[in-house]
């Protein structure tokens, strides 16, 4: 069993015993700790979720941080149907005679959370199903998304709006250009001492000029 104390072997990816996984596809070097439940979702390199998560139709990208307690995807009861219980889409449940409604869950399954890369999602977020949330975006805790979140855009509250932007909109525009995520790992390594400096403005300045 993995300590969460001590980090994962490099390149080794670790899925705590008493997390579970449905049809999931896990990139390299992840973590997933104790009690989270993920289905229908991929996740991407490096990503980490902490503990009691539960994430449902998404794809999540690389390097993305997720908190304890988080809720991605969580399903919609179908409002217009003259009852909003489970009978209705799982009467299987009830009946050895009903059949589950696939289509409600076609639908479930389409309406995808979709996560980009180097994503800080903090602690008790909850996303809604078919939000988009941009590159090196910031889901303040307790957060409520129920819509698209831009790249390098702070949101936080209930619902969760616009705190401000991370950085200016060329920076930002030019963090997506370079795409640092998509680089090989022993790369970034090699180029930690930039990634540990606060001056942005020079990051991009030396690293935009190699994808030309």
């Amino acid at each position: 069993m993995h300590d969460r104390r001590t980090p994962p072997k490099l390149a080794e990816t670790v899925i705590h015993p008493s997390a579970t996984l449905r049809e999931v596809e896990v990139g390299a070097c992840c973590e997933v700790l104790d009690q989270t439940y993920i289905e229908y979702t991929s996740l991407g390199d490096y990503s980490y979720l902490g503990p009691n998560c539960m994430v449902a139709d998404a794809r999540i990208g690389k390097f993305c941080a997720i908190a304890a307690s988080v809720r991605i995807g969580a399903p919609n009861h179908p409002m217009d149907r003259p009852s909003q219980h489970r009978f209705t889409y799982c009467p299987e449940y009830y009946s050895a005679d009903a059949v589950r409604d696939a289509e409600f869950f076609n639908d479930r399954r389409a309406a995808l959370v979709a996560i980009g890369h180097d994503v800080w999602i903090g602690h008790g977020v909850i996303v809604l199903p078919g939000v988009t949330i941009g590159n090196g975006a910031v889901l303040a805790a307790g957060a409520v998304v129920t819509r698209d979140v831009p790249p390098y855009t702070i949101v936080g509250g209930v619902p969760a709006k616009a705190i401000r932007s991370r950085f200016p909109d060329q920076v930002a525009a030019r963090l997506t250009g370079i795409a640092w995520w998509d680089w090989p790992f022993e790369t970034i390594i090699e180029r930690l001492a930039d990634f540990q400096s606060d001056n942005i403005e020079a990051f991009c300045e030396k690293w935009t000029s190699t994808q030309d």
